[in-house]
C-alpha cells in the first residue's frame, strides 16, 4: 500500500505543477499564532452547504472565545471535493496536505474515506469526519481517521432490533455498491444473524444508477418473497428509488420500507417537500442520530435561521443532525489543540524520506510533508470530553462515541412523526434513551416498546414481511411414496395426486392460511420400499424440495437442519411382543396382593391389636382374664376387624380413636383387593417374556422395526443396542410373520415401532399387544426450510385445526380401526404393591404411637397419684428401683376401677386417724374435736 501512495503523490504532483512551496520553517515560538485545518467536502450538495455554515460558525465563535485556543486561531481552508469519490478526491486531500494543514474534516463519503486515510497514515495528518460512517473505518488499519458520529454498527443494530421487534424473519437489502453500502450491509447481515434473521436478497446497485437500472433491481425484488426491504444509500438518488417502487406499486399494502438515515437527512435538510415527493414516502420508517434536547442545542437551533439567511440560493436549508456535528466537530478539535499546545508540544512537518528517491525539480514532492506531532494530536482528540451541541462528546476504547442512540421516525402525511428510541444501551423505547441510562440496562422482550406505526398502504395492521414469489414458481413438496401403512400417506396410482391423513391435514391447514399457496407435491422413494424421511428432510436443505409432507418424525438430528410445524399428532416408541394367555389357578386369590403387601398387612393388623388391648385392658373386662384368654381376645380381634366381624367393645376414648383409624384403612384394603381380584378372575389375562425395552437391552434377541424410520438410529444411537440384532421389515405382513415365528425359527422377539403405526397394526393382529411404555415422546409434523415463515402460519392453521375439532375428524376418517383393542384384554396381572399404600400404613402408625403416648403419660399421672413414693435411705435406692417399676406393671395390669376405690379407702383412714390424734393432744379445742367426729360420721356413712 505505501508503493501504491507514492505513485499516486508523484502522478498528482505532476498535475499541480503550480504548487508553490510553503515550507518555511514554523518559527520557535511554542504556540503559534494560528493553524490552519481543511474542510473537504463537495459544498455543491444539500449537506456540503450545511457543512460549510456550521463549520465557519464554529471557528468563529472559537476564535472570539478567549477561554479556547487564546493565542492562537483558526484558519480553515475549504477544499471543494467535487467528485466526493476516486482519485480526484485524492487531489483534493493533497492540495490540503500541501498547506502545512494539521487535520482535515471531511471527507464527505466512506468511499473517498478510504482512500485518503492511506495518505492520511503516510502523513500523519488526521481524519475527521461525521458523515463516513463505513464501520470498517474503526479498524486497526486506519489509526489516523477519527470519526464523530455514530457508526454505521449501530444503525445497522438498531434495524436488526427493528426487524426482530416485529417478529420478521428475512430482509431484501438494497444498497449502493460500494464501501458505504457493502460494508453496511454486511454489519446487518452479521446483527440480523444474532436474532436469527436474515438478508434473504440483497440488490445492490450502481451508485450513479440511472431510472432504468434501478427499475431493474426493484423488479427482481418484486419477485423476491420478502416483503421487508432495507435502503441503504445516499441522499444523492435514494429519492430515485422510492420513486421508482411507487410506480410499481412496491409502495402499497403488504410492504415495509426501512431506509438509513439518508431519509431523515432529507427531511431535515430541504423540509417542506413537495406533496409528490411526500406521497412517494409514506409509511417508510427512517432513521436519524439522537441528539438529546438541550440549552446548547435550543441555543444553536434558533440562531441557525439568521446563519443560513442569504447564503444560500436555492431556498433556507434546515438544520440537520450532520450540521450540529460538523460544529461540534471543530470544537472538538479546537479542544484537543488548546490541549496539545498546553502539554508543550509544537507544530513541525518533516519532508517523507521514502518519498526522497522520487523527488524531482518538476514534481514538487517538498510541498507535501509529514506532520510529526499527529500521532500526539490523534490522542489529544481522543481524549476530548465535552459537552457540545450534541451533548456529551465522549470517545471509548474502541474509538466510538458514548451513549449512540437513533431516534425512530415514520412519514405520515405531509411530515414525521417520531415512534420511539433506540439506544446501544436499552434497545427500543418510547422514551428519550437520557432517561433510561441511570437504571440497568434491559433488553428484554417486555420492555422494548414502540409507538404504533402507519405503514404503506395507509394501515396500522403489522405487515406480514413476506409473500410467496410472484414468478410463478410453484412449492416444490417432497412426499414419501411409502409401501406400508398407506393410511397416513398413499400415491394415486398413474397420477400426480397423493392421499392419506397426513395430506388431509396439509390441505385443511393451507386452506386456512390467509393467502395463496401454489404448490405442488413430488413423489420421493422408489415404490419398492419406505424411503429414508431423514434423506428427505436433508433434500429440503440442499434445495431439491421447498417443504415435505407425510410421517415425518420430529427428531434432534432433523431439527438441526429444518424448521418443523406443530406436531398434528403424537407417536412416540413402542415394543410389540407376542403373547398367550394366562388362566387363573387355584392360588389366584393370593395374586392381588405383592409378598411384601401381604407381609406388612398381617403385621399391622398383630400390632393394631396389641395396641388396643393395652389401651382397653384396665377398662375394659373384655380384654381381661388369663393370659391364654388375653392372647385369643387379642388376636380374634385383629383380624376380625377385616370383615368389621369384632364383638368386643372398646370404651377409651384412645381406643376408639385407634380403631377409627384402622377401620379406614382396612376399608381401603378390602376394597383395592377385591377390585383386583375381580379383574384378575374375570378378564382374560395375557403374558409375554417382553416386559418392555428394558428387557430388550439385556437380552440378545432380534428385534425388528420398520424400514425407512428412524428407530434403527434411535436404538442403536440411543439405546445402544447392537446393529446386528435389528432386522428391518417392510410391510405389516412381515412383520406378522417375523413375531409368530420367534427367535427361535428365524423370527424376531419383539417389534419397535411408532404408536401410530402399531395402532393400525394391531388393529387387526390381536395375537400381539405392546409391552411396557411408551420410551420416547414424538410426533409428527411438516418440514420446511430454516427460518421459514410458512412453518409458522402452517403451525397456527394446525392449531386450529386441533380446537374446531377437524383434526380429530381426520383421524377418525383414516385410523378409527381398533376391533381387536376393543376385546377388553389385560396384559398379565397389576399387582397391588405397599408403594401404593404406604400412606394409610404410615397414618395408622403415627396414630398406634399418638394413643400410647397419651395412655402413658395418663397411667404415670394415676401412678403418682395413688401410690406415691415415700423417700428411702440411699442405700436400697438401686434395689428399689426395679421394685418401683415392678409395683407400676402391678399397677398398670390393675382394673382402673378398683385402684381408685383402693386409692379412696386409704385417704379416708388418713382422716380418721389425723382426727383422732388431734383430740388427744387439746382439750380446749372442743368445737374442732365436735366437728371431726360430725366428719367421721359422715365418711362412715359414705
Amino acid at each position: 500500500m505505501p508503493t501504491m501512495v507514492r505513485v499516486w503523490l508523484v502522478f498528482f504532483m505532476v498535475l499541480t505543477n503550480g504548487f508553490s512551496s510553503t515550507g518555511t520553517a514554523m518559527d520557535n515560538f511554542t504556540i503559534p499564532e494560528s493553524v490552519n485545518i481543511g474542510v473537504l467536502y463537495s459544498f455543491n450538495t444539500s449537506v456540503g452547504r450545511i457543512v460549510k455554515i456550521a463549520v465557519e460558525a464554529a471557528v468563529e465563535d472559537i476564535n472570539s472565545d478567549p477561554s479556547i485556543l487564546s493565542k492562537t486561531k483558526l484558519k480553515v481552508s475549504l477544499q471543494e471535493d467535487s467528485k466526493y469519490r476516486g482519485f480526484l478526491s485524492i487531489a483534493e486531500a493533497l492540495q490540503l496536505m500541501a498547506t502545512h494543514t494539521v487535520a482535515i474534516i471531511g471527507p464527505q463519503t466512506s468511499t473517498t474515506a478510504h482512500v485518503i486515510s492511506h495518505i492520511a497514515n503516510e502523513l500523519q495528518v488526521p481524519l475527521l469526519s461525521f458523515s463516513a460512517t463505513d464501520p470498517t473505518l474503526s479498524s486497526l488499519q486506519f489509526p489516523f481517521f477519527i470519526r464523530t458520529a455514530f457508526s454505521d454498527i449501530y444503525q445497522m443494530t438498531a434495524i436488526a432490533d427493528l426487524v426482530s421487534f416485529y417478529e420478521w424473519r428475512e430482509v431484501i437489502a438494497v444498497y449502493g455498491d460500494d464501501d458505504h453500502g457493502r460494508n453496511g450491509m454486511g454489519a446487518l447481515g452479521d446483527k440480523l444473524a444474532e436474532r436469527r434473521c436474515k438478508i434473504s436478497f440483497k440488490a445492490p446497485m450502481n451508485p450513479e444508477a440511472t431510472r432504468e437500472e434501478i427499475t431493474d433491481v426493484l423488479v427482481q425484488v418484486a419477485l423476491a418473497e420478502s416483503r421487508v426491504i432495507v435502503l441503504h444509500t445516499s441522499t444523492a438518488w435514494g429519492p430515485k428509488v422510492f420513486s421508482v417502487a411507487k410506480s410499481l406499486g412496491m409502495m402499497e399494502n403488504g410492504y415495509v420500507w426501512i431506509a438509513t438515515n439518508f431519509l431523515s437527512t432529507r427531511l431535515d435538510i430541504d423540509s417542506p417537500l413537495s406533496s409528490d415527493v411526500m406521497d412517494e414516502i409514506q409509511g417508510v420508517i427512517t432513521l436519524r442520530m439522537y441528539i438529546p434536547d438541550s440549552k446548547h442545542k435550543r441555543l444553536f437551533t434558533s440562531r441557525w435561521k439568521n446563519l443560513t439567511s442569504g447564503k444560500t440560493a436555492n431556498g433556507s436549508l434546515g438544520l440537520s443532525t450532520y450540521g450540529i456535528f460538523a460544529y461540534d466537530t471543530v470544537y472538538v478539535l479546537a479542544r484537543a489543540l488548546d490541549t496539545f499546545f498546553k502539554q508543550g508540544n509544537q507544530i513541525t512537518f518533516s519532508f517523507d524520506s521514502k518519498l526522497s528517491q522520487l523527488r524531482g525539480d518538476n514534481m514538487h514532492l517538498d510541498a507535501v510533508k509529514i506532520f510529526n506531532e499527529g500521532k500526539l494530536l490523534c490522542k489529544s482528540i481522543q481524549a476530548v470530553n465535552m459537552t457540545g451541541v450534541s451533548g456529551p462528546f465522549k470517545y471509548t476504547s474502541d474509538g466510538d462515541l458514548v451513549n449512540p442512540a437513533y431516534e425512530i421516525i415514520n412519514v405520515i402525511g405531509t411530515g414525521t412523526r417520531r415512534v420511539g428510541y433506540w439506544s446501544n444501551y436499552s434497545g427500543l423505547s418510547i422514551v428519550p434513551p437520557e432517561t433510561l441510562y441511570s437504571k440497568p440496562p434491559s433488553r428484554a422482550g417486555v420492555s422494548q416498546k414502540l409507538l404504533p406505526v402507519i405503514w404503506p398502504g395507509d394501515t396500522v395492521k403489522k405487515p406480514r414481511g413476506w409473500v410467496f414469489p410472484n414468478n410463478g414458481r410453484l412449492l416444490k413438496i417432497g412426499v414419501p411414496t411409502r409401501v406400508s401403512y398407506r393410511q397416513f400417506v398413499s400415491h394415486v396410482q398413474d397420477t400426480d395426486m397423493f392421499k392419506g391423513f397426513c395430506i388431509d391435514v396439509f390441505l385443511s391447514a393451507v386452506n386456512l392460511l390467509p393467502y395463496a399457496v401454489p404448490y405442488k407435491f413430488i413423489p420421493y422413494g422408489d415404490g419398492q420400499r419406505n424411503p429414508s424421511n431423514t434423506e428427505l428432510v436433508r433434500l429440503i436443505t440442499s434445495g431439491v424440495f421447498d417443504a415435505a409432507v407425510g410421517d415425518i418424525t420430529i427428531t434432534t438430528e432433523r431439527t438441526k437442519m429444518v424448521d418443523f410445524t406443530q406436531p398434528y399428532i403424537e407417536s412416540g416408541l413402542v415394543v410389540v411382543a407376542a403373547v398367550k394367555t394366562t388362566e387363573s389357578n387355584a392360588w389366584a386369590f393370593f395374586t392381588p396382593f405383592t409378598p411384601m403387601m401381604w407381609t406388612v398387612t398381617a403385621i399391622s393388623f398383630l400390632i393394631v391389636g396389641a395396641v388396643v388391648w393395652i389401651l382397653e385392658h384396665r377398662l375394659n373386662d373384655d380384654f381381661r382374664g388369663p393370659p391364654r384368654k388375653q392372647i385369643v381376645t387379642t388376636l380374634w380381634f385383629s383380624f376380625s376387624t377385616m370383615f368389621f366381624a369384632h364383638r368386643e367393645n372398646t370404651v377409651s376414648t384412645l381406643g376408639r380413636f385407634v380403631l377409627l383409624i384402622w377401620l379406614f384403612v382396612v376399608l381401603i384394603i378390602n376394597s383395592s383387593y377385591t377390585a383386583s381380584l375381580t379383574s384378575i378372575l374375570t378378564v382374560q389375562q395375557l403374558s409375554s417374556p417382553i416386559k418392555g425395552i428394558e428387557s430388550l437391552i439385556n437380552s440378545k434377541e432380534p428385534i425388528g422395526y420398520l424400514q425407512g424410520s428412524f428407530t434403527r438410529n434411535y436404538l442403536i444411537g440411543e439405546i445402544g443396542i447392537d446393529e446386528s440384532r435389528l432386522v428391518p421389515l417392510k410391510t405389516p405382513e412381515e412383520s406378522t410373520k417375523a413375531l409368530e415365528k420367534g427367535p427361535s425359527k428365524g423370527g424376531i422377539a419383539a417389534y419397535v415401532d411408532e404408536r401410530a403405526y402399531i395402532e393400525l397394526f394391531l388393529s387387526s393382529q390381536c395375537g400381539f399387544t405392546v409391552v411396557g411404555q411408551e420410551f420416547t415422546r414424538n410426533g409428527w409434523g411438516f418440514a420446511f426450510p430454516r427460518d421459514s415463515p410458512l412453518a409458522v402460519d402452517m403451525s397456527t392453521a394446525i392449531l386450529e385445526l386441533a380446537e374446531n375439532g377437524d383434526l380429530q375428524r381426520i383421524h377418525d376418517k383414516w385410523l378409527l380401526n381398533r376391533a381387536c383393542l376393543s376385546q377388553g384384554q389385560k396384559f398379565e396381572v397389576d399387582r397391588l404393591n405397599l408403594k401404593s399404600f404406604w400412606g394409610l400404613y404410615l397414618l395408622c402408625g403415627l396414630a398406634c404411637l399418638l394413643a400410647l403416648f397419651i395412655y402413658l403419660i395418663q397411667t404415670l399421672k394415676q401412678y403418682n397419684k395413688h401410690c406415691p413414693m415415700e423417700p428411702e435411705p440411699s442405700s436400697v435406692q438401686g434395689s428399689s428401683r426395679s421394685s418401683h417399676f415392678r409395683t407400676f406393671l402391678s399397677f398398670a395390669d390393675e382394673k382402673e376401677e378398683i385402684v381408685k376405690r383402693r386409692s379412696k379407702r386409704r385417704q379416708m383412714e388418713r382422716i380418721s386417724y389425723r382426727s383422732t390424734s388431734e383430740v388427744g393432744s387439746s382439750i380446749s379445742n372442743t368445737e374442732y374435736y365436735q366437728s371431726s367426729l360430725n366428719r367421721i360420721d359422715s365418711t362412715n356413712e359414705v
